[in-house]
């Protein structure tokens, strides 16, 4: 019998969430992904020494330029195991700054070129917020493409599609997480309110015929991968790509481009903000996402400050 993973692979270009070398060569995935918090658990594997020591003797007192050319460094490693993109984060400090956001994605884009590495096969990760949203359309218009993260929520996900973004990360897990701890329930597969969200997204990118690819992110069990089968693309963890590999049963393809999408909308700022402010799961994770890879980011300068 073939895998899931691999009959996952007929449906749904699969995605590494890691930046662990081994296990991207193991799994062979499409696409790899990187943020802050991955960086710095890369930072502590003995096959990552090297590029962090080079990154900071390349940037001697400039601790922030020296995690930028890390982030890069360990991209362009992985970019020799997958024949795909990988997607590097911007700092999340930066999130509320579309001016920051932008110049900082345009010199991850300038040291990736100046390893040898196009366009084409690097995708700049930010923050899914207004000023984020609004950096990635400038972005795109300059020939740099962008993955927006952290989405929690419908309004984020239609505001990303409009202003062109190349791909959005809407999160499962966190959602999941959330409404499990407010509502006391532990959901189903089907019943999920992570998959619920990203099938709505799916649904209706497909319906109005947007070019933005959605990637599935932050699950916690099989079942909410197995339910969003056909979505474009999935990130997935190492752990649940390796139970993926390791089981044979039937997987069948829960998203079709065909299935209704509700109607469209264009959101300006004040109606983004109103709907984010109406949504209080998605504030609360956006907030927390933000600052989670924030303090990861700066452990990861703490770490070149003590070499």
């Amino acid at each position: 019998m073939t895998s899931q993973l691999e009959q996952l692979k007929k449906y749904t270009v699969v995605v590494a969430d890691t930046g662990d070398l081994d296990a991207i060569a193991h799994l062979q995935p499409q696409d790899a992904t990187t943020n802050p918090s991955l960086l710095l658990k890369a930072a502590t594997l003995p096959g990552y020494s090297k590029l962090l020591r080079q990154a900071y003797q390349a940037n001697v007192g400039n601790v922030s330029a020296a995690c930028e050319q890390f982030a890069v460094d360990v991209g362009k490693e992985i970019l020799q195991v997958i024949p795909g993109r990988i997607s590097t984060e911007v700092d999340a400090r930066l999130s509320f700054n579309q001016e920051a956001t932008y110049t900082t994605a345009k010199r991850l884009m300038d040291r990736y070129n100046a390893a040898g590495i196009s366009n084409d096969r690097v995708l700049i990760k930010i923050a899914a917020t207004w000023e984020g949203i609004r950096a990635a359309e400038r972005l795109e218009k300059q020939g740099i493409q962008t993955n927006l993260t952290l989405i929690f929520s419908f309004a984020q996900a239609a505001a990303s599609a409009d202003a062109g973004a190349y791909l959005i990360s809407p999160f499962v897990g966190r959602i999941y997480d959330w409404y499990k701890k407010h509502n006391g329930t532990d959901y189903t597969a089907e019943s999920d309110p992570g998959v619920q969200s990203v099938a709505r997204i799916y649904r209706y990118f497909k319906t109005h015929h947007y070019a933005t690819i959605v990637m599935g992110a932050s699950f916690r069990n099989l079942g909410q991968i197995q339910q969003l089968a056909g979505c474009d693309r999935l990130t997935i963890s190492p752990e649940l790509l390796e139970q993926l590999a390791q089981s044979n049963m039937e997987l069948t393809p829960q998203l079709h481009a065909t299935q209704a999408g509700e109607a469209q909308v264009k959101l300006i700022e004040s109606q983004f903000r109103w709907h984010m402010n109406e949504d209080a799961m998605a504030t609360e994770k956006l907030a927390e996402g933000i600052r989670q890879f924030a303090r990861d980011q700066e452990k990861l300068e703490l770490l070149f400050k003590q070499l």
